[in-house]
């Protein structure tokens, strides 16, 4: 199907006309494609924004940051800004001077996202961090009707060679969400075939097991489950019991 043909198509950024902007024509393709195999628009647009708010955050993030980008539709800009969440002292906890005594003598390290991000303990408050945390009193000289648990936002600055980096990951994001949607179109095309008598063509036999083209899966006939002194050769068309349908890290096996 041509959905599945889009693995191979590559997102361009328009460079002609901005750095950060990244080929609509393709986006839209691609959307429209995943709405006809019942994917919506809005799960792949969370799913490219997220993929993208994280490799700005790797690239020019700091640690603790909660960043969040916006792909516009009408433009191909990505924007991004940094989120604080309202809080106050009944929500977080304040490091002590022993705390902070560490960090400081604490060697500098390279960033990577997520490591060394604070596990909490049941029962325990949030450790108070200045880059996703903002107090109440301080928020209010920002926003006037700010509450607790509310946000305060704020953009952060394009990065000029942040479109190759954005167009590789929509690129990637897609692909992966490719890949779960012929998992889940195999899953729901052979589910229910389990237990019947399938036909397909011989692909090979590798290490004593055959492979069978299915059309839009592969079937394995291990070598103990063969019928003894029946020989097989590739391009072959047989039929053969469908006893499994296994999902497995690389895809759909059926046997």
């Amino acid at each position: 199907p041509r959905a599945f043909r889009l693995k191979n198509r590559i997102f361009a950024c328009e460079q002609l006309n901005n750095p950060n902007m990244l080929d609509l024509k393709t986006i839209h393709s691609v959307l429209g494609e995943f709405e006809d195999r019942g994917i919506s628009r809005d799960t792949m647009m969370e799913a490219i924004e997220s993929a993208m708010a994280t490799a700005y955050k790797k690239e020019y993030g700091k640690r603790g940051q909660v960043v969040r980008a916006k792909l516009d539709m009408n433009s191909g800009g990505v924007s991004f800004e940094q989120v604080k969440t309202i809080v106050d002292d009944t929500m977080v906890r304040f490091p002590d001077e022993e705390e902070i005594a560490e960090e400081e003598q604490a060697p500098i390290r390279t960033y990577f996202p997520h490591e060394g991000e604070e596990v909490v303990a049941e029962g325990e408050l949030p450790r108070y961090d200045a880059e996703k945390h903002m107090l109440l009193e301080d928020a209010k000289r920002i926003k006037r009707d700010a509450e607790l648990g509310g946000e305060i936002v704020f953009p952060l600055e394009p990065q000029d060679d942040f479109g190759r980096i954005a167009a590789q990951t929509a690129k990637q994001v897609v692909i992966q969400k490719i890949r779960e949607a012929e998992k889940l179109s195999i899953l729901d095309e052979f589910g229910h075939k389990k237990g019947e008598v399938v036909s397909g063509i011989v692909q090979r036999v590798e290490r004593g097991a055959i492979f069978i083209d299915l059309g839009r899966a592969t079937g394995i006939i291990p070598y103990e489950e063969q019928i003894p002194g029946e020989r097989y050769r590739p391009g072959e068309r047989i039929q053969a019991f469908l006893y499994n349908v296994d999902e497995g890290f690389r895809g759909v096996y059926l046997r």
